[in-house]
């Protein structure tokens, strides 16, 4: 079976990891942490970094270090992984849902003010599968309106919008280092920020919200440290950062050339300003296509190729759907009905996305 995604780890993950071992340094303390954040936030032109358990847990903390919470509101697309609205709903504010763009995929820039009301306290947005989101009309939004931006950089490390990378582009980026990421850590993740003031909540209420005075505590604080053994991981995975990001556009560029003249098959979006780092590579089936996107993963599945559905709309999940009745995103509902995952990962070979192209080619007749 081919897989989805698996990860590619080099030469230097073990000697780092042994190293932390053979100096008993393997908890939340150790200076690949500290390594780990420099070089991290740095790619990414940020001033600071600071590691967490995963990224659920760094878009939590974002959000708990600018203030969210109870009777607070915060946009966010529909179309995304339920990570995202799930970090809103952990801090008592409710998530309001916007639909996505039709050429981006990414949350609708002009359908954002209409959702603000004087409850709103950030802008949450998610650069999916790796294509950055428009930036500039929300950055325009959230200054007119004295709103946080939040970018759930989750799938995007190294994407870039205008020449910048994401996640130094709004008040706080937060990335995952799941193993289907990217770079990974096993699990994983970090707020990177352009603020001295958001920095430095973060970092105390990572650690629950200890102060020089130990065990005496002004807030509720989180356990959301990241292990040193996993920093570890992290800073040698860093020197494959540019490689990886580079295999992702490789392989999606072989798949474009073969799979742009099947009819019914959509491929991923890429704007003039943008580059996509195709976290996943992901194409639509058209209804012209013969075989519904479900048909289709089952096809496929029968010839050894894994795949996964696009995101499920959070205002169709059966945790939020009450809180959103009534609500329609049509431009969501398309992507998550239409949506396939395949295989994305830096170990995919070209032999490997030829079958897979065949074989989407072969399903239609």
């Amino acid at each position: 079976m081919i897989p989805v995604c698996e990860p590619k780890l080099g030469t230097k993950e073990l000697e780092y990891v042994i190293d932390c071992i053979k100096t008993n340094w393997i908890s939340s303390k150790g200076k690949y942490i500290d390594e780990f954040e420099r070089r991290f936030s740095e790619y990414c032109g940020a001033k600071y970094g600071i590691a967490t358990c995963n990224g659920t847990a760094a878009l939590h903390l974002a959000l708990a270090s600018i203030g969210v919470g109870p009777s607070d509101e915060v946009i966010c697309p529909s179309f995304t992984m339920i990570a995202t609205a799930n970090s809103i709903t952990y801090t008592g504010a409710k998530p309001v849902l916007v639909d996505s763009e039709p050429m981006t995929w990414n949350i609708d820039p002009s359908k954002i003010e209409e959702k603000i009301t004087d409850r709103t306290k950030a802008i949450m947005v998610m650069h999916t599968y790796g294509h950055p989101v428009d930036m500039d009309p929300i950055l325009e939004i959230a200054k007119n309106h004295d709103l946080y931006v939040i970018e759930d950089a989750a799938e995007a490390h190294g994407a870039e919008y205008k020449g910048k990378k994401v996640g130094a582009l709004g008040d706080a980026g937060c990335f995952s280092f799941y193993a289907n990421k990217i770079i990974t850590t096993g699990e994983g993740g970090m707020v990177v920020t352009n603020n001295e003031e958001i920095a430095k909540m973060c970092r105390l209420l990572r650690d629950q919200a200890f102060e020089p005075k130990r065990f005496v505590h002004r807030y509720i604080g989180f356990n959301y440290r990241m292990t040193n053994l996993q920093a570890a991981i992290g800073v040698g995975q860093m020197d494959l950062i540019d490689e990886s990001v580079a295999t992702r556009r490789r392989n999606a560029m072989l798949y474009n050339s073969l799979l742009k003249d099947v009819e019914g098959i959509i491929l991923p979006p890429e704007a003039p300003w943008a580059k996509n780092v195709y976290w996943m590579y992901t194409v639509l089936v058209d209804d012209s296509f013969g075989m519904s996107r479900d048909d289709l993963m089952v096809y496929l599945k029968e010839k050894g190729i894994d795949t996964r559905s696009a995101f499920h709309p959070i205002h169709l999940q059966p945790v939020y759907e009450k809180q959103y009745a009534g609500e329609r995103y049509p431009v969501a509902e398309e992507l998550g009905r239409k949506g396939i995952n395949l295989p994305s990962g830096n170990t995919l070979t070209k032999d490997q996305i030829k079958y897979i192209a065949e074989t989407i080619a072969s399903a239609r007749r």
